[in-house]
């Protein structure tokens, strides 16, 4: 991890995920299932944390929400099957707030969701792009 990256981590107010992001804990996360499975099962763990579907696009892969209370914030799932029972899920979420820094708090939300899907579906790794390749 680079100063840059070590500063930016406190001095901001959106985490996305990534395939070779330098926090293991935010690379695209590839679970053994259907893209309908995953879209299913990100809606309802969304849902049981807290968070008010906005829209669901099952053909772009798509789920938008937003917190049912308080917070300015917006978080964007995408899932994209890479092969057959391969898909990948990647999370943006960013904090609505004046402040330069929502002081890692959309960091944990976006980490929290993926321990929450790691129980729903089968889990089999990170940042695993190079395999399907």
């Amino acid at each position: 991890m680079s100063i840059r990256q070590f500063i930016g981590q406190f001095i901001n107010n959106h985490t996305e995920t990534a395939e070779s992001h330098y926090d293991e804990r935010l690379r695209t996360r590839y679970y053994k299932t259907s893209k309908d499975k995953a879209m299913h099962a990100v809606e309802s763990v969304l849902s049981s944390s807290g968070w008010k579907i906005k829209e669901a696009e099952t053909g772009r892969g798509e789920v938008i929400a937003e917190p049912q209370k308080g917070g300015q914030s917006l978080l964007v799932a995408t899932i994209v099957t890479v092969k057959p029972y391969r898909t990948a899920i990647d999370i943006s979420c960013s904090s609505g707030t004046s402040l330069p820094s929502d002081f890692g708090k959309s960091k944990k939300i976006v980490v929290a969701i993926y321990e929450k899907l790691d129980k729903e579906l089968p889990y089999l790794g990170t940042g695993m792009a190079d395999e399907f390749v």
